[in-house]
């Protein structure tokens, strides 16, 4: 027993570890930390194999909520637990948390919108999210079927540019993958055992659903500002498709017209969001800060993130037994391909459009792809190369 305790706290410890530097150092927005997920969780230490990784990404992609965050808490979960899932999601979104609720305190000292390390590290991120989508390709889109998948997944999510978009080409390549692998065997199947009870999933999907019909009835008949602020948070996490940009517009209708704060101080933690690593989500926690000092802060964190913990502990002790079913299978195959699709046309539009604006740019972002790809070397000193550079860059150009 004092042995399996000692194994236990040894992996939450990792975790930690692990992700508390990614926390600080994954930059870029939510295509790019898959990608620093890709690198550090699948390709270093190995903790998944590639179609594992890639189906928890279909998963999370299909979900409402913070995909990027849920891809983290996944591995967690799989690793250690329910603790595992917490710890992992801690250490990637407190370094974001504190710096936002910082900000947010002393908002008239800070002007980030302009600086030249910042755009230093959305090239870090075309860098970082290139490699993760040569990886994940070469895996999952091996036939020209799986590739025409792929390719089709891209033209639809570049010109149909919705908020439903991706869940529909999702779908959709899912039955087409059934059709057409629902015989398929796989012998390079493998299985991740989740340790979270059946029991407990159902619980957590019955109080994401509880909380979502209960919490606006409740702030309406109380009108207690805090239920308020944890109701409008928790709603904005619940019922966004497609990542953390999206959730921005939800925000500005809750917190702006309703006079909790002004357009200029949204606007201003937008820009400092986009700054700082970790996931967008955390944008919360500076609204929340913005209203109500540091405990609002914490507040909008929790309740936020709230529906992505309920929704993956919920969903995950499912998800093995139905992708060892070989007809879900044959759809996950589809999903896969569509999700490689996804993140190219993601790579496109934000990380490239948002990141290469003239020769040298690309130049950068090419040194950048080399001393990850080529010269094996640690994702941190592609960041900090990212930063320093793109500070150069910024005082000669």
């Amino acid at each position: 027993m004092k042995r399996k305790s000692e194994n236990k706290f040894s992996s939450l410890k990792e975790i930690l570890l692990v992700s508390t530097r990614l926390g600080f150092t994954s930059f870029g927005g939510p295509v790019a930390h898959l990608g620093y997920f890709h690198e550090e969780y699948i390709r270093r230490r190995k903790w998944l194999d590639e179609k594992s990784y890639a189906d928890l990404v279909a998963l999370c992609q299909f979900l409402p909520g913070p995909a990027s965050s849920q891809v983290g808490i996944g591995i967690g979960v799989m690793r250690a637990g329910a603790l595992g899932g917490i710890t992992s999601f801690l250490g990637f979104t407190l370094p974001s948390v504190i710096a936002l609720i910082i900000f947010a305190l002393l908002l008239d000292s800070f002007n980030v919108a302009d600086a030249g390390w910042i755009h230093g590290l959305k090239i870090v991120a075309v860098a970082v999210v290139a490699h993760a989508i040569m990886g994940m390709a070469k895996k999952l889109t091996p036939d020209i079927e799986r590739k025409t998948m792929a390719l089709g997944a891209i033209v639809i999510t570049l010109l149909w540019q919705t908020t439903f978009s991706q869940v529909v080409v999702i779908l959709l390549a899912a039955f087409i993958g059934y059709l057409l692998y629902r015989k398929h065997t796989d012998q390079d199947e493998s299985f991740i055992p989740v340790p979270i009870s059946k029991g407990f999933a159902i619980g957590c999907l019955t109080l994401f659903f509880g909380l979502l019909i209960l919490l606006p009835i409740l702030a309406e008949a109380t009108a207690i500002e805090w239920l308020a602020l944890f109701d409008s948070f928790y709603r904005s996490g619940s019922l966004v498709f497609g990542g953390g940009h999206v959730v921005l517009p939800l925000l500005e209708r809750e917190f702006v017209p309703t006079g909790w704060m002004t357009e200029e101080a949204f606007l201003a933690g937008y820009g400092a969001a986009q700054a700082v690593p970790g996931p967008l989500f955390t944008f919360a926690a500076y609204l929340g800060a913005v209203i109500n000092g540091w405990a609002g802060g914490l507040l909008g964190m929790v309740a936020i993130f709230l529906p992505a913990f309920l929704l993956i502990f919920g969903t995950l002790p499912f998800w093995g037994a139905l992708r060892s079913n070989a007809e879900i299978r044959g759809a996950l195959m589809g999903v896969n391909a569509a999700v490689v699709g996804i993140l190219i046309a993601a790579f496109y539009d934000p990380i490239w459009t948002s990141s290469i604006f003239a020769p040298i740019d690309f130049a950068f972002a090419a040194v950048l792809f080399s001393m990850l790809v080529y010269w094996k070397l640690p994702p941190w000193i592609i960041v900090v190369t990212g930063a320093i550079g793109g500070s150069i860059l910024g005082m000669i150009f």
